[in-house]
């Protein structure tokens, strides 16, 4: 299955303990089986993956496989109270890619073979992701999925496909539409697929920029206006409230099945493979994690692109993280 179920030695590698208080480390659930998965009164199962190989395939900044280890090392620090909500929650483990990134650091890139090898460890990936996912699913919790490049979208997507028999809306905050053309698997054309092979039913993007977006990509999401919608950032700075937007994409897909995507490249001078210096801000991007996870047909949660090799500041992109998983599985 290509999932490494985690233990509490695991665990206790990325957490620091500090007398008269409990980590969440400490107090979060763990398994040991699928089994025991699906036995747990749990709703959450946090995963990590760790890899950057669809970045890489999409011509993107490495970084992206530190981004799980990173956020681990953070979210098990946080304090355990009913706020955090620990019990409700387990850390499963991370789907294993060190093949597939070991193999991809060693392509050469001027190798004219180069995008077809690439490519096809990307649907290695693919093809673990989407049974990862739909084990969770089929186990009744909801994925909370940490690193890697978005290509990771289009497993995502069809692992929930998968679990529930039918195939999802998707709702992603991004400065890209990630609906590139149907060439190599790389990180820029997991929703395409996804919809190609019915997987995707609908698509919204929250806070597109227009800098971007090809005329190309623009002229095939235009054609395909029944399942495509999508918001500027422009229009946010112009006036468009956040709110607003929000609201836009759930009336689109939230009225069925809809997995939630965050790519940290939306988020303004985060660290990640397309660091930006406009965005939306940490405190928005929470926002849209909040609302939307709250909601009854959301399936999963998809957080990826973070690189925190590319940070300015010390461990900035992990404490993101902790607090946008904390968003999720925290208490309102």
């Amino acid at each position: 299955m290509s999932l490494q179920f985690y233990t509490t030695e695991d665990l206790k590698k990325h957490s620091s303990s500090r007398q008269g208080e409990e980590k969440f480390g400490q107090a979060v659930g763990l398994v040991n089986s699928w089994q025991a998965l699906e036995k747990s009164n749990a709703t959450y199962a946090v995963l990590g993956i760790a890899e950057d190989v669809g970045v890489r395939a999409n011509m993107g900044r490495s970084g992206a496989e530190k981004a799980w280890s990173s956020c681990l090392s953070a979210l098990c620090n946080i304090q355990s109270n009913s706020y955090t909500n620990p019990s409700n929650t387990i850390i499963l483990g991370e789907i294993d890619c060190k093949a597939e990134q070991q193999s991809a650091c060693k392509l050469d890139i001027k190798d004219p073979n180069y995008q077809t090898k690439i490519g096809g460890l990307v649907q290695q990936i693919d093809t673990k992701v989407s049974r990862v996912i739909a084990k969770i699913i089929s186990a009744k919790k909801i994925p909370v999925i940490i690193g890697g490049g978005h290509n990771n979208s289009y497993g995502n997507i069809k692992g929930a496909a998968t679990a529930l028999k039918a195939g999802i809306n998707c709702i992603n905050l991004d400065p890209h539409t990630d609906f590139r053309a149907l060439e190599h698997r790389h990180s820029g054309n997991g929703f395409r697929y996804a919809m190609e092979e019915g997987y995707l039913k609908k698509y919204y993007i929250l806070g597109l920029h227009k800098n971007y977006t090809s005329s190309a990509v623009f002229d095939t999401m235009d054609a395909l206006k029944e399942q495509i919608q999508y918001s500027f950032y422009e229009d946010y700075i112009i006036g468009t409230s956040f709110k607003q937007m929000l609201e836009e994409a759930k009336s689109f897909c939230a009225n069925s099945p809809f997995g939630l995507e965050l790519d940290m490249d939306a988020i303004k001078q985060m660290a990640s493979s397309a660091i930006s210096p406009s965005g939306f801000s940490l405190q928005q991007a929470r926002e849209y994690v909040s609302y939307f996870s709250r909601l009854k047909n959301c399936q999963y949660i998809h957080i990826c692109e973070g690189a925190p090799t590319r940070e300015l500041h010390y461990n900035q992109v992990a404490k993101a993280l902790s607090y946008l998983v904390s968003d999720v599985i925290s208490k309102a």
